[in-house]
């Protein structure tokens, strides 16, 4: 709890990740994928309950190994490809008894995230007043050096149209990147607006390293060893 407000921390996990296949039970540097998420969950000063959203048996097993809150099985129709995440949210509000202010939504495909990143995103959206804080990072490419591409002709257009020509990187205007880390929202205001993002939103910066998303086989091994040599 933090300024007196009630705070529900859910990790959603299903099953059927298409790109990579068990994704969220798959071990990373000796553990499972989602347990870095759990972990650093538990860890956090200011999430009054952690729980697990799965309809998977091998994904709620390995949850309670490892310490964490699986309160309801979700059903089927909310564990697709096409199932927006907010519906999974509000599955779990509905599901639960107690009343809580905040929500934090917490990805199992950040493993390298801390629990100090999740109190900041929290600490920055209570403390600021906010309705909404997301976790975001410096990109690696400037999108004022991102181009669409013609398919036909092939031609080059600026994804942002300037009169400046920015040659050095360190001229560039700053710009961050989402990387799916932590998402903290007003559960009241999240409720109406049914997204974490909308010009309300406020960002909370964290370093690249620890910024890191899985989205591909490649992705588990590149995780696996930044978390080994990050633990040594």
């Amino acid at each position: 709890m933090i300024c007196g407000k009630r705070i529900l921390g859910l990790i959603p996990a299903r099953g059927g990740s298409k790109c990579v296949l068990r994704k969220n039970i798959r071990m990373v540097a000796g553990k499972p994928l989602i347990a870095w998420t759990i972990d650093a969950g538990q860890e956090s000063r200011y999430i009054d309950r952690l729980i697990l959203s799965s309809e998977d048996a091998e994904i709620i097993e390995v949850a309670h190994k490892y310490g964490c809150e699986v309160p309801f099985i979700r059903p089927p129709y909310l564990a697709k490809d096409t199932t927006p995440g907010i519906d999974v949210l509000f599955h779990a509000i509905a599901s639960l008894t107690e009343h809580y202010d905040y929500v934090v939504y917490l990805q199992p495909t950040s493993p390298l995230r801390l629990s100090e990143d999740i109190d900041g995103c929290i600490k920055e959206c209570l403390l600021k007043k906010a309705v909404a804080c997301v976790s975001v990072t410096l990109p690696n490419t400037s999108p004022y050096w991102m181009y669409y591409r013609d398919t036909e002709s092939g031609q080059l257009t600026p994804v942002i149209k300037t009169d400046v020509d920015y040659k050095r990187r360190q001229d560039l205007p700053q710009t961050y990147a989402l990387n799916g880390a932590v998402y903290v929202a007003d559960l009241n205001w999240l409720e109406r607006t049914r997204t974490f993002l909308t010009t309300d939103t406020i960002g909370y910066i964290m370093p690249p390293e620890r910024s890191f998303d899985v989205d591909s086989e490649l992705d588990l091994k590149i995780a696996d060893i930044m978390l080994r040599r990050r633990n040594n």
